[in-house]
């Protein structure tokens, strides 16, 4: 079995320390595994521990009054899970439901011994910066599908971000993600083939003008 160090080596977030830092890093992490569909935390939660997602894929959503589940977005591989919203704070809040969508792999860090270590001495913070100023970023994107996108924007937009994911999914998880009718996404997919945008071969979406796909959802608030 992998040792954290060696986990902490396949993640792009720790690539500028040295090998001491790392093992440093190792010595206040554990890895942990979950099986797909297990829940890694609830909102409301409160953790004191950093997570990354080594491997696998988590499902990020909300729950509304009815329960109904809102989907946010997905986080990858090679990516920090937790949303800080400040670095003097060793409790790390939970705004959100996460759920993992295949069986995975993340590197739990204890928070105020990570600050001490390397944020205190302003290591690491740029790192930091640039993957929560990503996270704003996410947020606009989602506030944008969500309230101004309509079809087409929401199906052009996603289909540009992530296509591997679009193709990935079966069309009716795709519909519940994009809160759309699965007819209406059928109808958005043939209009954007009819238009020569994508190209459709066995179900499997490809791009063939991206500057058109582009524009379908740019302006649109973004």
């Amino acid at each position: 079995m992998l040792t954290p160090l060696n986990k902490i080596n396949n993640i792009s977030f720790f690539n500028t320390l040295t090998n001491q830092q790392k093992e440093q890093i190792a010595s206040i992490s554990v890895v942990k595994k979950y099986d797909k569909d297990s829940i890694l935390y609830y909102e409301s939660d409160t953790s004191k521990n950093l997570l990354f997602l080594i491997s696998g894929l988590l499902k990020i959503f909300k729950l509304d009054k009815f329960d109904n589940e809102i989907f946010l977005y997905h986080i990858h591989e090679n990516s920090m899970i937790s949303e800080l919203t400040s670095i003097k704070q060793n409790d790390i809040y939970c705004f959100s439901n996460a759920e993992f969508v295949e069986d995975s792999e993340i590197l739990s860090i204890n928070f105020e011994k990570f600050h001490e270590l390397f944020l205190s001495k302003n290591i690491l913070t740029m790192e930091l910066m640039e993957i929560l100023l990503d996270k704003t970023h996410q947020l606009q994107c989602i506030l944008n599908r969500e309230l101004v996108f309509d079809a087409t924007a929401k199906v052009a937009f996603m289909i540009n971000q992530d296509l591997e994911m679009f193709n990935k999914l079966k069309r009716q998880e795709v519909s519940f993600m994009l809160h759309i009718q699965p007819e209406t996404l059928s109808r958005v997919l043939k209009k954007l083939s009819r238009n020569q945008i994508i190209e459709i071969d066995n179900s499997d979406v490809s791009i063939k003008d991206k500057n058109a796909l582009e524009y379908s959802f740019k302006g649109v608030g973004l």
